[in-house]
Order: C-alpha cells, then structure tokens, then sequence
C-alpha cells in the first residue's frame, strides 16, 4: 500500500494550462497546503520546490491523467526520483456537490489515502505512448470516415433519377468506389456530381489512411503483447487500447484493481429490502471497457463456450445484462493474468 509508507500525500487535479495541487497530511488527512502552477518547467520546478517545503520527508504525488494534462508533471517528478501514482477522476454530481479545481486535489490525495482500486502507477514506454497516439489518429480517421459516408448518403438522396435510384442501393463500399468516379455531359448536374465524387475520394482516402495506422499498430503489438492476438475476439485495435490502459506489469496492484479500471467490477446495490444484488461500475477507462465489450459481442457470435455460459446464466435467473457484466469481469481477469505472465504456448480462446 504506497501511503502507509509515506507521510504526506500531494494530490493533484490537472488541466491543460494549470494544475491544483494539495498536501494531505497522511496520519491525520489534515490538508496542510494548496496551490496552483502553470504546466510549464517553470511551473514544474516551483512545484517540486513546494513540496519540499510543505511536505517534507516522505511523499507521494497522486495525479489525474498522468498520460495526458499531467503528463508533463509526471515526467519532471519521475526524472527527480518523486514518487507518483495515478488516480482515476472520481465520479460525482457537480451540480449537487459543486465543482473547485483544489477539491479535487484534495480528492484526489485521499483517494489515495484510501488505497482505492482506482490507483495505479503511471503508464510507461515511449513505444506504448507511440501506441496510443497511433490509436488516436486512426479512431479520428474512423469518424471522419464515417462522417463523410454519412454525407454522401445525403447527397445521393437529392440526385435525380435514374441516378439516384442506382446508387441508393449500393452497400457502402460499392457505392463509394462508383462515386467516386462519376462523370454527366448534363452540365445541370455537373456540380452535383463534383460534390459527390469529392466525398467518396475522400472516404476512399480516410479508409486507406485507417488501414495504413492499423497495420502499423499491429506492428508495435507484435512486439509488445503478441499474447493478446491469439485471444478470440482481439485484433490490432482493441489489444492496441487493453495494452494502453495496462501500460506494464506493475502499474495495478492486482486484477481487481484492473476491473476497477476497466469499470467492470461489481458494485453492491444491496438494501434494508435487497440483498446480494450488484450494478455495473460506470466509472474507469472507458474506451478500455468498451474494448472488452467489444470482445465479448465476437465471442457471442462466434465462441460456443461463451454462448453456453450465457444460456447457462440467463437459465440461472441472470438478465443478459448480468450475464454479460459476469463474462466482462472474467475476461479482465484472463487479460491481466496474460499480460502479466505472458504464456510460452499459445492459449485457446477460453483458456
């Protein structure tokens, strides 16, 4: 437990111009000084020097997005030899409890006080940083992408026939590659065409440009996780995001810490009335909780042994929404388990 070893805890709430910052005393959770800097070296280096005065001895920096607005402070306090983890922001009603950037350092340094699940180490490796920027620029070409399809379907709609007629009935892939290459002597609609052809070369271009980042994903998962593409229902996306919120083995404490993470461990929702009931967790990494759902729908479709657990389930009285909070908590664990002691023979897709 990293705050029973220290004796202040220094919780930060980050942005992308400035950061909060809060020291909490450790045996008494007394908040003994707060502050804000700019995310700048300068503000960096006053910041380390405030720590030295205000929380002295032995300290631990509790950060929000340590891969992202934080991620520049992070970097500083690590090459110092600081000691930092990273907490996932809590979920709260703002409207009803009010939003104030040092309440959430505060916030923060307690959550890890608390030795929530919900902390961890921050993510390592320019490779894996690498990873999740290639992540990025590929899912922004997905969208923009189907954007424009979106757009061309308009478009296609105000032709007039016999055209319109010709293409509305293209699947998506048909009708792009013939409109992208439509051409009219009727110079009334000369410019409609124009405007067709410009949005299908544009997803054209959109598609290659996708594919050229996802084959240069797989390149860097073949070397940092290769375990993860011999798991039915895994691709270059989907090991590219799990590897991305796992970063290395270390940064979680355990694999429950990793459901926490991945916003698939049960809540308790029991009652004066209830008992033995439980909820979805909807905090976490979301994309790496959709990635698992992503998993768990080729699974269905595609695995007999996850339609028999299923069926098994929902024979038991679970919903399917149960049943399949169930499979989401057990695959967390198979992924954490894999990629913390990757296997010398390849695994089965439900071993």
């Amino acid at each position: 437990m990293v705050a029973d070893d220290v004796a202040f805890v220094i919780g930060g709430d980050t942005h992308a111009r400035s950061h909060a910052l809060a020291v909490v005393r450790r045996a008494t959770g007394e908040v003994v000084a707060e502050c804000t800097i700019d995310t700048t070296p300068a503000g960096y280096r006053w910041a380390l020097q405030w720590a030295h005065r205000h929380a002295p001895g032995t300290r631990v920096w509790a950060l929000e997005s340590t891969g992202h607005y934080g991620a520049g402070l992070t970097r500083h306090l690590s090459a110092h030899d600081e000691l930092v983890v990273e907490v996932t922001r809590p979920i709260r009603n703002r409207r009803r409890d009010g939003k104030h950037d040092r309440l959430d350092a505060v916030l923060a340094a307690r959550t890890a006080l608390a030795n929530d699940r919900g902390v961890g180490y921050p993510r390592q490796g320019a490779e894996r940083e690498a990873v999740r920027m290639l992540l990025v620029a590929r899912g922004s070409a997905a969208d923009a992408r189907k954007q424009a399809l979106i757009q061309l379907r308009t478009l296609v709609v105000t032709l007039p026939d016999p055209l319109r007629g010709e293409l509305d009935r293209l699947p998506p892939g048909r009708l792009v590659r013939r409109a992208s290459s439509l051409r009219s002597r009727d110079r009334a609609i000369t410019s409609m065409l124009a405007a067709v052809r410009s949005l299908a070369r544009r997803v054209l271009a959109l598609q290659r440009e996708a594919a050229a980042l996802e084959r240069r994903l797989a390149v860097h998962i073949e070397r940092l996780a290769p375990q993860l593409l011999t798991q039915q229902g895994i691709g270059p996306i989907v090991a590219s995001q799990i590897l991305i919120s796992f970063s290395h083995p270390g940064r979680l404490r355990s694999e429950a810490a990793f459901a926490r993470l991945a916003g698939v461990a049960p809540i308790p929702v029991s009652s004066g009335a209830t008992s033995g009931r439980h909820r979805l967790h909807r905090g976490g990494d979301r994309h790496l909780n959709r990635a698992l759902h992503t998993v768990i729908t080729v699974r269905r479709r595609l695995d007999p042994a996850t339609r028999a657990y299923l069926d098994h389930a929902q024979a038991r009285g679970k919903t399917q929404r149960d049943a399949v909070r169930l499979l989401k908590r057990y695959l967390a664990r198979q992924l954490y388990r894999l990629l913390t002691n990757p296997p010398t023979t390849t695994l089965g897709p439900c071993s």
